[in-house]
């Protein structure tokens, strides 16, 4: 059966309300949707609390899934939101731009090759609270600097002003990936 077909019966089964098939789906994206919270709430108790969250919202909403794009794509967004809405109440300010996807630097960059990914991770975490979202959301959720400008409610012109001062901190954190950002 092609892995498209057992998704198809996955949800199917979901939105007849079997948990089974809901924990399975859980189970399935977990892992990738809390690395995807953890890079934008940057705290593990707080990514913990993106999860429960955008899951509970997953599972009341599945029946709203067009099957447009991939679930998984459509959960990271629910994901991303649930972030971006809990940064928001605590009325964090963010903003920031990346010209290029981090995970796309790590893997073609040679200078990348003599730092270990955990340098990299534990840099980004320790920029502001906005550069960090937003290099994250540009760098590797991919949004653009207009999706970036709507989801937070600033101008687009705030997002590349913070992104120069995100790639700026990120530089100086790590000077031998200096030319690669």
């Amino acid at each position: 059966m092609e892995p498209k077909e057992i998704e198809r019966q996955l949800l199917t089964r979901c939105l007849a309300g079997d948990q089974q098939a809901q924990f399975q789906l859980y189970q399935r994206y977990v892992k990738a949707m809390y690395n995807t919270a953890i890079r934008i709430v940057g705290r593990p108790d707080e990514a913990q609390d993106v999860l429960q969250d955008g899951f509970t919202k997953v599972f009341q909403q599945l029946h709203t899934f067009r099957q447009e794009s991939g679930i998984g794509s459509w959960i990271k967004r629910i994901i991303v939101n649930t972030a971006l809405n809990a940064l928001r109440s605590k009325k964090r300010l963010f903003y920031v731009e990346l010209d290029q996807n981090l995970e796309q630097i790590a893997e073609s960059s040679d200078t990348f090759l003599d730092i270990d990914a955990e340098i990299i991770h534990n840099a980004i975490k320790q920029l502001p609270d906005g550069a960090r979202v937003v290099f994250t959301l540009f760098a590797v959720e991919q949004l653009s600097h207009q999706e970036i400008a709507q989801q937070l409610g600033v101008s687009e012109s705030t997002s590349k002003t913070q992104y120069r001062r995100a790639k700026q901190l990120l530089k100086d954190a790590l000077p031998q990936i200096t030319t690669s950002i």
